[in-house]
């Protein structure tokens, strides 16, 4: 008998077949408890969800991000790009993209910022080969290893060619300066970056000419017959001038020495040409004429006793250091050899003579030119 049989008071209540049979309710299950139904628990529980959430999609940016930044770039062919002084990342992360070297200038910075050299990409113009990544770019930019350009100043330019070869420099900037005085430029290779403005190219010609010949007089030969590091500079340009033989300026020099040293005038055509024709020289078309030579001017020195008022061009180191450093000689004259260098005599008879060969040398040659035409 079970207890659903028995009624209060031990009194038996019967019960149908059908009720019989019909199963017992089973437990009451417990009130949720108010905790669990908390809306903070709730809030924390979604945050949580989307902290998750977020921290695999940023990876994933991270991860797209890296094999961006790593990964070939847009470059199909070689470019260049000029990285300005005190640029920043972003200013170069902008120009790269706009210039299709890299594809995108946000993961770029973000990819220099990251990898903690944003302090370190320096100035200059640099090469990029086809397909370069982000990380090349930035590797690149970082070295430091900017593409230089260069100049050539030939030994013995004036002034006024020297500041033409600056002024049509394409990789230079910026306007020239007033014109330098005369002898003061050295002529060498300079190599300088794109950017670099003509004012500090002349400037860095102007104080390589100056230590030079500040060196050069300092250790000069005393008994060389110039009163100051001006005359010293002006008959180095004359030397110059009168040859393109290194191995024979000391000669020339020695001659003109002599002669300042005999009260003998120098007689040089190249300061007729300045006297004449200034910085900009003699026309190729252009001899040299009588009234030329005759021309009262401070320059000419088939006129003028000694030195003319100052240079007639910018020496080199090798004529500066021929008049510094002169050979002992007793030659007075000399005169083409025909074959680009020079003879040289201490008397007027050899003089004359190795002039009589150079006339006849120049008839043959001319007579040798005018067969080979008509053939």
């Amino acid at each position: 008998m079970t207890d659903d049989e028995t009624g209060h008071g031990g009194r038996i209540v019967p019960r149908s077949a059908s009720e019989a049979l019909r199963p017992s309710p089973g437990p009451v299950p417990p009130r949720r408890s108010r905790h669990a139904r908390n809306r903070l628990v709730v809030f924390l529980n979604f945050m949580l969800s989307i902290a998750v959430l977020a921290v695999i999609g940023g990876a994933a940016v991270a991860y797209w991000g890296k094999l961006e930044f790593e990964g070939p770039g847009p470059l199909k062919q070689e470019a260049t790009y000029l990285v300005q002084p005190k640029s920043g990342v972003g200013g170069i992360a902008a120009g790269l993209e706009r210039e299709g070297i890299i594809s995108d200038a946000t993961i770029f910075e973000y990819g220099v910022r990251l990898s903690g050299v944003g302090g370190e990409l320096k100035a200059g113009e640099y090469g990029f080969q086809p397909g370069a990544s982000m990380r090349d770019v930035m590797d690149r930019i970082r070295s430091g290893q900017s593409i230089l350009h260069a100049v050539t100043i030939p030994e013995g330019w004036t002034v006024k060619q020297i500041y033409a070869r600056v002024a049509n420099e394409p990789a230079l900037a910026g306007d020239m300066p007033p014109e330098a005085p005369e002898g003061t430029l050295r002529p060498d290779t300079y190599k300088f970056t794109r950017g670099r403005t003509r004012t500090q190219m002349i400037d860095e010609m102007r104080q390589a000419q100056d230590k030079l010949v500040k060196q050069l007089w300092a250790d000069r030969d005393p008994s060389v017959p110039v009163k100051d590091i001006g005359q010293f500079v002006t008959l180095a340009s004359i030397v110059e001038k009168e040859t393109g033989i290194a191995a024979e300026r000391p000669r020339v020099a020695s001659v003109f020495i002599n002669r300042l040293n005999k009260g003998m005038r120098l007689q040089s055509d190249p300061t007729i040409i300045y006297g004449v024709w200034g910085g900009a020289g003699k026309p190729s078309d252009e001899p040299i004429r009588q009234s030329h030579i005759k021309d009262d001017n401070p320059y000419n020195t088939y006129v003028i006793k000694g030195l003319p008022p100052g240079p007639i061009a910018n020496p080199g180191k090798a004529a500066l250091e021929a008049v510094a450093r002169p050979l002992k000689t007793d030659d007075i004259y000399f005169v083409a050899d025909g074959t680009g260098g020079h003879v040289f005599a201490d008397t007027l008879d050899k003089h004359n003579e190795n002039v009589r060969r150079y006339r006849e040398l120049e008839r043959q040659q001319k007579a040798d030119a005018a067969a080979t035409v008509a053939q």
